[in-house]
């Protein structure tokens, strides 16, 4: 079984047992956080889709950890001006391992 959940403002497929990193969360490693924005479930027999979450559904996953990711370069330049601007971004994330998906 699968579900598509919205977590961050992305869209992520997930099945039992899968580890995932999305958003920085809030909740410490160890807790159990229950995803209730469920998009899609998907089932051997068939979908059911929501409009635009499915009533009901949930996932069910467990922190982790936190971290950063890789650095990236962020190169900003204007030709003929003068300006070049190098800057780096890490983004923060949280790793959450899926424990089971609910259905109605």
């Amino acid at each position: 079984m699968a579900a598509i959940i919205k977590m961050g403002g992305k869209q992520v497929t997930v099945n039992e047992g899968d580890t995932i990193r999305v958003e920085k969360l809030d909740n410490a490693p160890g807790e159990t956080v229950k995803i209730e924005s469920v998009m899609a479930v998907i089932k051997s027999d068939g979908a059911v889709f929501g409009k635009p979450f499915v009533q009901g559904a949930a996932v069910e996953a467990k922190v982790v950890a936190h971290g950063r990711g890789d650095k990236i370069t962020v190169f900003k330049y204007k030709p003929k001006k003068r300006i070049r601007i190098k800057t780096g971004h890490r983004q923060s994330f949280t790793e959450l391992k899926i424990d089971k998906i609910i259905t109605a």
